[in-house]
């Protein structure tokens, strides 16, 4: 059963995830604690030996073994290639999900396309929605190991109630060496063709309607067949595999607390007369390696997560609830097709039939939540100028024949002044802009506004001589 415990984590608090560490099924713990205590019963072989059984010769060699085993551990990129391969399972996984059929669409255009209140109608919108699960039932099937211990061989489909005698002697009577969970989806369109024809489905475009929703079912029935005949390239799952074992096997020897290097004790001060000799600097001796068993837990934990997950229709604890989900759809859609047909309740006026702008109570526990202003947008809170000249309409293009005005840069202007062109024209252009403002076009709106068009077209062919001169190299 999958484990939910997205009520736990609804408000994030101090320690949310914290009580999740605690729990035991479909936990990282369950997954790890046989290979966790497998790593720690090696390396303590291994310090042993290492402690009490060899010579003080023996214990050189096995140190220098052990730095090289160190070095090269290092030189496996475990984080890129593990993560990089989790990304893609758990990716894989979520599409798997998505790509289970749900019959909902489809119920609900049986129900308004299949018309008849009489047995004849009841019958073809129970048998059409029937050949539907039946379909994902064979699909499951192949896939779900849950589903075939369910449903073993064909005559316990027969007994659920999936699929009657006759319409099994049909199936078996096909010869095909492929799967052929797709028949019951043949069986739906000779149906619904037939009630084409008796008028119980009433126009083409109904009738087009209900199978093009048959189609994306069964499209899903396909991509999880294919999901499970297409894994992932299984030389990918070997490196993965590869690298994080090695990278263990080599810290089993490498991560070991040996004797310092020679070059180490030789760099030590010069002992005084009757003085010990002191430990070599950063050769702390502890018997159990923390940060090794961590890096175990993360690293080896990554790869178990992934096993898991990389079929999720297995039976651990994370896998999915196929066969309940096999129960919940047989009895939705029957109930949707069949005595939800035409039963409707009365319609009436709703609570908000005069008001122009309704309002759902609230309780007391979420009445600060009406106090809020809604959400208009964030330019809304955005200051604008109280300067009215910034919210004058003008020209867009220039004049035809005519260069454009010289472009404005604010920030740049309030330092060089008003006449300062743009740096996207020319810097070298910097100190002959001096004189008339380059605002022509305010100079010529407020010269129109007070109605005289000559000193209109003064201002024009100033601009132009003004952009001339700032335009030449």
């Amino acid at each position: 059963m999958t484990v939910s415990y997205t009520l736990k984590v609804a408000e994030a608090r101090f320690g949310g995830f914290s009580g999740l560490l605690l729990r035991w099924r479909g936990s990282i713990y369950k997954l790890l604690y046989k290979e966790f205590f497998l790593f720690v019963a090696l390396y303590a072989v291994l310090s042993i030996i290492y402690r009490l059984l060899l010579t003080q010769e023996q214990r050189h060699v096995y140190a220098q073994v052990a730095r090289y085993c160190n070095r090269s551990a290092n030189l496996i990129p475990l984080s890129f290639v593990l993560g990089f391969y989790v990304t893609l399972v758990v990716n894989r996984w979520w599409s798997q999900y998505t790509s289970i059929p749900l019959p909902d669409q489809l119920m609900c255009v049986i129900s308004a396309s299949v018309h008849g209140v009489d047995q004849r109608g009841r019958l073809l919108r129970r048998t059409l929605i029937r050949y539907a699960n039946l379909a994902s039932v064979l699909v499951l099937r192949s896939v779900s190991t849950r589903v075939l211990k369910r449903f073993p061989t064909m005559e316990h489909v027969v007994d659920a109630g999936f699929m009657s005698q006759e319409e099994r002697k049909k199936f078996e009577s096909l010869k095909s060496d492929f799967n052929k969970y797709w028949v019951p989806c043949v069986w739906f369109t000779n149906l619904a063709a037939q009630a084409r024809r008796d008028g119980r489905i009433r126009d083409d475009i109904a009738l087009c309607l209900l199978l093009e929703e048959l189609n994306k079912y069964r499209a899903k029935c396909s991509m999880l067949f294919h999901y499970d005949w297409i894994s992932i390239p299984l030389v990918y799952t070997q490196v993965v595999t590869i690298a994080v074992y090695s990278f263990f096997g080599l810290s089993l020897v490498g991560r070991q607390f040996v004797e310092p290097e020679a070059g180490a004790a030789k760099s030590q001060k010069p002992l005084e007369s009757g003085q010990e000799p002191a430990p070599a600097l950063g050769d702390l001796d502890m018997y159990v390696p923390l940060t090794t068993l961590l890096q175990f837990f993360f690293y080896a934990g990554w790869l178990k997560v992934a096993e898991q997950i990389i079929n999720p229709f297995g039976e651990d604890d994370d896998d999915f609830e196929t066969n309940q989900l096999i129960d919940r759809n047989l009895q939705v859609s029957l109930l949707s097709v069949d005595e939800m047909y035409q039963n409707l309740p009365p319609a009436e006026k709703d609570q908000y039939w005069d008001e122009d702008q309704p309002q759902p109570p609230y309780t007391v526990a979420t009445a600060a939540e009406s106090l809020r202003p809604s959400f208009l947008g964030s330019t809304f809170n955005l200051r604008m100028s109280d300067d009215p000249e910034q919210s004058l309409q003008v020209e867009a293009s220039p004049v035809s024949g005519r260069p454009a005005p010289a472009a404005q840069t604010p920030l740049l202007g309030r330092f060089l002044g008003a006449g300062a062109p743009s740096p996207a024209i020319s810097l070298r252009n910097f100190g002959r802009a001096r004189g008339t403002p380059r605002t022509p076009h305010l100079l010529r709106l407020r010269a129109e506004e007070g109605g005289d068009p000559e000193a209109a077209s003064r201002i024009e062919e100033e601009a132009a001589e003004s952009g001339d001169e700032a335009l030449e190299p």
